[in-house]
């Protein structure tokens, strides 16, 4: 349990008395320091450490030897590693948020789910973030009135009722299809067999199951199917989800 620090701003609210959250929370004083800090150079040294090792190699004992400081020193910055993910998580937002500035309503959004993906592969430990509860940051937030922004204007979506759905199907596409993508490669890494070996190992197996006739849909899809690559799937099937959100008839 952490003690309160004097850096530490409470609000009263209907729960209770809360910290302010970090976003709102002035950086400490300037203190007289051999190695000047700030949470910015804390974040950028904590997704250095999470790109090579995952967050479960993530910790403030490592970041904290990174820097060249004690470990509490700190938690003058972030309270927890909750606050700690939160930096992390909106300096990739801020990469994202830049290539959502587009025009059209459609740009817009195959620019940033776009980005969302290259910045998930960048980092994969951002994926194992995505799809809990919102992510509230500064760039955060702007990533997510872009996306609304974009959406409301689109075809199809009359009002707040049909732009919930949309979002929601938008996101639920979004994150589902980096998490496998994510897994996908890490899968590579752990076992040294890609998916073209996994697939080509049980060939035998899946050629005699397939001949029994039981299974003629998963025979075309197996035989006839086109191979596409993960990133040609992913623009393909984005593309198929705009396309259902914008010929969806007003209700």
């Amino acid at each position: 349990m952490l003690t309160p620090l004097p850096y530490t701003v409470f609000v009263d609210t209907p729960y209770g008395s809360e910290a302010l959250p970090v976003w709102e929370r002035p950086e400490p004083q300037p203190r007289a320091a051999p190695v000047p800090l700030s949470r910015e150079k804390i974040a950028t040294t904590a997704i250095r450490l999470a790109d090579a090792h995952g967050l479960d190699g993530l910790s403030v004992r490592k970041i904290a030897k990174e820097l060249g400081v004690g470990p509490m020193r700190l938690y003058d910055y972030v309270l927890n590693r909750s606050e700690l993910l939160d930096l992390m998580v909106d300096v990739v937002y801020a990469r994202i948020a830049e290539a959502g500035q587009h025009t059209g309503w459609r740009a817009t959004v195959l620019a940033i789910a776009h980005a969302t993906r290259d910045a998930a592969l960048d980092h994969e430990w951002f994926s194992d973030l995505l799809g809990g509860r919102p992510h509230l940051g500064p760039h955060a937030l702007a990533v997510g009135e872009a996306t609304a922004a974009a959406l409301s204007q689109a075809p199809g979506v009359c009002g707040i009722d049909d732009l919930q759905r949309a979002l929601g199907a938008l996101n639920a596409f979004i994150i589902g299809a980096i998490r496998r993508e994510v897994t996908e490669r890490r899968t590579t890494r752990s076992t040294g067999t890609d998916e073209a070996a996994f697939q080509a190992s049980l060939g035998p197996y899946l050629t005699r199951m397939l001949q029994t006739g039981r299974y003629p849909t998963v025979a075309r899809l197996v035989i006839d199917g086109a191979h596409l690559n993960a990133e040609e799937t992913f623009d393909h099937n984005l593309t198929t989800v705009l396309d259902g959100i914008t010929s969806r008839p007003p209700t």
